[in-house]
């Protein structure tokens, strides 16, 4: 495609931006797994240390794929979940307000789904595997 749409301009910028945030807030915590793990237990949240392995190894390889376009769709849906968990353990456990406290996690959620329904774009590896 020679001149693609702003859908797939808006795709690709939207996934290398998505990516590289979720990409920059997972590699501290993958470096030491210690860390996200006793944080997330020390607050006795049900299930924590599965929860901040999973979402940590979903912070970087799901950004990654982000990043590539692979699985996108399937990538976003898991991040807005992921956003929509974190939302509530800030807001329940946390006792954070909105302003200072989880409206990243609300407006990573909101650009996650923007992602998921607008799809990889054609500069994706979606695209060219013919999954888009």
């Amino acid at each position: 495609m020679l001149f693609p749409s702003y859908a797939d301009a808006a795709a690709l910028i939207g996934r290398l931006a998505l990516g590289a945030l979720f990409l920059a807030h997972g590699w501290p915590k993958i470096k030491d797994l210690r860390k996200p793990i006793g944080f997330v237990k020390g607050t006795g949240w049900p299930g924590g240390a599965m929860f901040a392995v999973l979402f940590t190894l979903l912070e970087v390889f799901g950004g990654l794929a982000l990043i590539l376009g692979f699985l996108t769709q399937i990538v976003a849906v898991l991040f807005v979940l992921e956003m929509i968990a974190t939302t509530i353990f800030s807001k329940m456990k946390l006792k954070r307000n909105f302003m200072s406290g989880y409206e990243l996690d609300v407006a990573y959620a909101a650009f996650a789904l923007v992602l998921a329904l607008l799809g990889p774009g054609v500069w994706s590896l979606d695209h060219l595997l013919g999954w888009a």
